[in-house]
């Protein structure tokens, strides 16, 4: 296995304080697995791997070598600092081939405009949440005359950004202003181009903004099914009747953008029937990849989670009956204990809200299960292991075997998987097999 320590400063050394073992093979199975499921539906839908936050945690140089083995050619990120950083991979990862020309990079979030020169140059694509927005993306792209690509957000019920599209005024002045942007004057342009230079008459030497793609996103696709239309469903199939709307009215004034998304991967994977287009040209996979949060009519998708986080019982020592464990004392022993310290806490993302949580211990017995007593310190935590075959050096899965122990723990936390995995602290070293 290759091991790659985050903190640099940081040494590689013999031993196994608490490591995060990813499995590359998992990912590009996962992403295999899903396009599969979406394009029974929607044949010729896309995916859009999206690789925000070091790749939820996992580590972006190795996950995206694999995404990229598994044929994905369409990543997506949150801002311009990961979409820099990402084509500088693409470009060395595949120098071999001389070109990294076939990758996209979509930044989903704000952009600053006054960035235009960098989109350009790295040719990435920015999202215009605003005309506002828009506007200032046009003209520091004309003063640096360059051409930068753009997808168009709407805010169709996530309330968060993009132009609004919630009442029919809304829509009907999104439609017009994207239109005053990006439309033709007088004549259709034809369908096989699909994308419009704005200003309308300029030259590409002339810099401006390429309208290639229209997306929103779900704001509840992902709660748990049920076989009637529930409130979140409702929210969903109107947020997608909001959007087709403003496509419908750019189709109308001659604009059909190239790339048209709605889907993240539990919109995909549970709504694909209801939606009358299907996937429409895209699915943007998030969590999915991960090994997470894939639900669809009649169970889950057979995923794998890619992230096992590992350590070893550092110590053991026995608690007296009416002693308490660890800062405040929240945990008092009634009869004498035997309690495990494992060398794991808080400032590695295992959180506080995780007392109580289980664990798995792997002994020569077989695998048992502990619980974390006290309060999680920072670097630390003790688990009850009373009548265990448990000893130093016994190794430990926090989480990863399977989805259900990272959903618990998030459960417990009142968080979501998401979160416990980019939580996974960066002087945790990364082990790649």
């Amino acid at each position: 296995m290759n091991h790659i320590r985050l903190h640099e400063a940081n040494p590689m050394l013999p031993g196994v304080r608490v490591r995060a073992v990813i499995d590359t093979d998992a990912l590009a199975e996962n992403y295999t697995t899903l396009l599969s499921r979406v394009q029974r539906v929607s044949p010729k839908t896309q995916a859009i791997a999206v690789v925000k936050a070091d790749a939820y945690g996992h580590g972006i140089r190795p996950s995206v070598g694999a995404l990229l083995r598994a044929g994905c050619r369409s990543f997506a990120v949150a801002c311009l600092e990961e979409a820099v950083a990402l084509r500088r991979l693409l470009r060395e990862l595949l120098a071999a081939k001389a070109t990294d020309g076939d990758t996209d990079i979509l930044v989903l979030g704000y952009t600053d405009p006054a960035n235009a020169p960098i989109l350009a140059a790295y040719h990435v694509t920015a999202t215009l949440v605003s005309s506002d927005h828009t506007e200032r993306m046009l003209a520091s792209a004309r003063r640096a005359n360059v051409t930068v690509k753009a997808h168009v957000a709407l805010d169709t019920g996530m309330n968060r950004i993009g132009f609004p599209a919630h009442t029919d005024e809304e829509i009907r002045k999104t439609t017009e202003a994207l239109l005053s942007f990006f439309g033709p004057e007088g004549t259709a342009i034809p369908t096989e181009r699909r994308r419009v230079l704005w200003p309308k008459r300029a030259a590409d030497s002339e810099g401006g903004l390429l309208f290639d793609g229209l997306f929103t996103h779900f704001a509840r696709a992902d709660e748990d099914y049920t076989t009637e239309m529930t409130r979140a469903d409702s929210l969903t199939m109107t947020q997608y009747a909001r959007y087709r709307r403003v496509l419908e009215g750019l189709s109308l004034g001659g604009v059909t953008p190239r790339l048209c998304h709605v889907c993240n991967s539990a919109a995909a994977l549970r709504f694909p029937t209801a939606l009358p287009e299907g996937c429409l040209d895209a699915v943007r996979l998030g969590i999915s990849l991960y090994g997470y949060g894939v639900a669809e009519e009649g169970g889950h998708i057979p995923t794998r989670p890619v992230m096992r986080l590992e350590t070893r019982v550092a110590h053991l020592h026995t608690l007296l009956p009416g002693e308490t464990v660890g800062y405040g004392g929240t945990y008092v022993a009634d009869t004498p204990r035997t309690l495990a310290t494992l060398p794991v806490g808080y400032a590695d993302g295992w959180l506080r809200a995780l007392s109580g949580a289980t664990v798995t211990l792997h002994t020569p017995e077989g695998d048992v299960t502990a619980p974390v007593v006290g309060r999680v310190c920072m670097d630390q935590c003790m688990l009850d292991v009373t009548g265990l075959p448990v000893e130093v050096g016994t190794p430990v899965t926090l989480f990863g075997r399977r989805s259900e122990e990272l959903i618990s723990l998030s459960e417990r936390a009142h968080t979501i998987p998401y979160e416990l995995l980019c939580l996974v602290s960066a002087r945790i070293p990364r082990v790649y097999g």
